[in-house]
């Protein structure tokens, strides 16, 4: 895929602007931050060249001024809410941020429990935290929240919050997801900060929708595909026009709030220093796009990903038609179908012509390898093996594993793990493969191809298992698939 971004001049552009921002209120800025700190595919996807852990780069090049507040609701704790791209609830990811903040040497100042209500869950959580050394406050429904303005700046309001403790100029306000509470607790905290005497901002960083490209470029279009399911619509900033006479894109959540956030920011300060929504973020991606064309067909690829996903989800219960139609919608105005995704038109013709369930994938050279399920492999691991053969330069017809390491794992699993299915998925041809390796020459060259499968691109003519799904997952590859299940069952496992 063709670079589209170029993630240095963005590094050194976001730190320095975070930086002004600091200066521009004096002693303390608190930056809620919208979406993935890392592990962030969307924008490595629709912006190549954008590395997936950029944002959290950019904080270590002002890590010494900078700590982080976890915001945790306790809806979301009660409610076993599951972070669904990489499968674990929230509590667990907070665990992992922890983590990751630590490994990276960014300092983790406490965690912030919102919307604090009395349940188990939530007490056993706090106390788990505290247990492990973390600090942990509360933080309360306040009644009336946003509008209430009177009642939400007063001890009845933010005084009733629990004040979070913190050390370093920046404060960085994060979240296992959205809905999290992020704004109220950095709002929360600019109040106890103005009664304690101390000058302290907010600022906002969100990467999407990017407010100095077209309402409608597909980087911004892209960004309504993936939030689809809230209803997020990218919207001209009629506060940023009315203000400054200049167009900038922003969406309608963010534009609705703002005259709350104005009130809010004029009851602490006595004034509000933002004119617009737009004035709030920090964010300079839109400066770092150094080719647009490539950025712009990025951006269709991941609007007809989306889509496909979006329509597995409807099949599952978790989004009605209105988010499928939505993305339909915004592929027909930018004029493209999901036959234009190479490796989806590739499948559907191995379906047809092998009568079986089929998988096809595009290389980031451009070739396209396809697969079909047998008597011994499932696609997705056929397809593996495939492409691995293709990449190693090693002739279809010769043999990367023996069938009599095959068949005694078929019979493992039917026999004697109750499995109805002897075909193998990916985990299982790949350990096949790595066995192999150890007295194949060829089997060890497949292997050594591995890290060239990232960023290719495939698709299933059904949906993938959990296990075959986590595979090409780790192997950092792009999938779609119809939203039928394997042999027409109604479970997928």
């Amino acid at each position: 895929m063709k670079i589209s971004f170029d993630n240095e001049k963005y590094l050194k552009l976001q730190s320095e602007n975070i930086l002004n921002r600091v200066n521009q209120f004096g002693d303390k800025l608190y930056i809620e931050f919208g979406g993935k700190l890392f592990d962030d595919y969307h924008a490595s996807r629709v912006l190549p060249g954008f590395e997936k852990d950029t944002k959290l780069k950019m904080l270590l090049k002002i890590k010494d001024d900078v700590e982080v507040v976890i915001a945790i609701s306790a809806k979301d704790i009660i409610k076993n809410k599951i972070r669904n791209d990489i499968g674990i609830n929230y509590e667990g990811e907070v665990l992992r941020l922890i983590d990751a903040f630590r490994e990276s040497s960014l300092f983790v100042g406490s965690v912030c429990v919102t919307q604090y209500q009395d349940a188990p869950t939530v007490n056993t959580f706090i106390k788990k935290l505290n247990n492990l050394g973390i600090p942990t406050y509360k933080h309360y429904v306040i009644e009336g929240y946003p509008h209430c303005i009177d009642k939400i700046i007063s001890e009845e309001g933010f005084g009733k919050n629990e004040y979070i403790k913190t050390n370093h100029r920046i404060v960085v306000v994060t979240a296992p997801g959205p809905g999290s509470g992020k704004m109220a607790t950095c709002l929360s905290q600019l109040y106890h900060e103005n009664k304690n005497g101390v000058k302290a901002g907010y600022a906002k960083y969100e990467t999407f929708p990017i407010w100095n490209l077209d309402l409608k470029d597909p980087v911004n279009l892209a960004y309504e595909a993936a939030t689809a399911d809230l209803n997020d619509v990218n919207m001209i900033d009629p506060y940023h026009l009315n203000a400054y006479g200049k167009m900038a894109v922003n969406y309608n959540r963010d534009v609705e709030i703002f005259p709350v956030l104005k009130s809010m920011f004029t009851a602490i300060y006595g004034h509000c220093p933002y004119q617009s929504p737009t004035d709030m973020g920090v964010n300079m991606a839109g400066f770092a796009i150094c080719d647009k064309e490539a950025s712009s067909l990025a951006s269709k690829n991941e609007i007809i990903r989306r889509y496909f996903q979006a329509k597995v989800d409807l099949r599952n219960g978790k989004v009605n038609e209105t988010t499928v139609e939505k993305i339909k919608c915004l592929m027909q105005e930018l004029n493209i179908t999901p036959l234009d995704r190479l490796c989806v038109t590739e499948a559907l013709k191995k379906k047809e012509s092998s009568q079986t369930e089929a998988m096809a994938m595009e290389l980031n050279d451009g070739t396209i390898i396809s697969a079909k399920t047998s008597s011994l492999l499932l696609a997705p691991a056929a397809l593996i093996l495939n492409a691995l053969k293709h990449l190693a330069g090693i002739p279809d017809e010769l043999t990367l594993i023996a069938p009599s390491i095959i068949e005694p794992i078929s019979t493992m699993k039917t026999k004697i793990l109750g499995n109805r299915n002897p075909r193998l998925h990916a985990n299982e041809v790949l350990n096949a493969l790595a066995i192999s390796a150890t007295t194949n020459p060829l089997a060890d060259l497949a292997i050594k191809q591995l890290s060239s499968l990232q960023g290719s691109q495939a698709h299933s003519s059904v949906i993938l298992s959990e296990v075959d799904s986590n595979i090409f997952k780790k192997l950092k590859v792009d999938v779609t698939t119809e939203d039928r299940a394997y042999a027409h069952r109604l479970f997928v496992k």
